[in-house]
């Protein structure tokens, strides 16, 4: 299952929600505003560090250039578009908004 997450971590408990059911290896995709929470600094970043030790996250190219964002939490994969629908075609989808 992948879990898309479009809010972040401080308007939205969408991310937590994620995790609370999100069995363990699967996939989390930031998109649209969701790509705040993969900003390295922030004040979320200790929540998304932990997740990151049980599920790939993964944030979208355009996304993060849109909102002017230039270096991410290590370990997120940044991906292209191509990359999401390789996503969406290998995971069934479970919106978070």
């Amino acid at each position: 299952m992948l879990f898309t997450i479009n809010k972040p971590i401080l308007s939205s408990n969408s991310f937590d929600s994620a995790l609370r059911v999100a069995p363990d290896s699967s996939p989390f995709l930031l998109y649209e505003d969701g790509v705040y929470n993969a900003l390295p600094g922030a004040e979320t970043e200790t929540v998304v560090k932990k997740a990151l030790q049980t599920h790939p996250i993964f944030a979208i190219d355009i996304d993060l250039q849109a909102r002017g964002i230039k270096k991410v939490i290590e370990g997120i994969d940044i991906i292209s578009y191509d990359g999401f629908v390789q996503l969406v075609e290998e995971h069934d989808v479970a919106p978070f908004l």
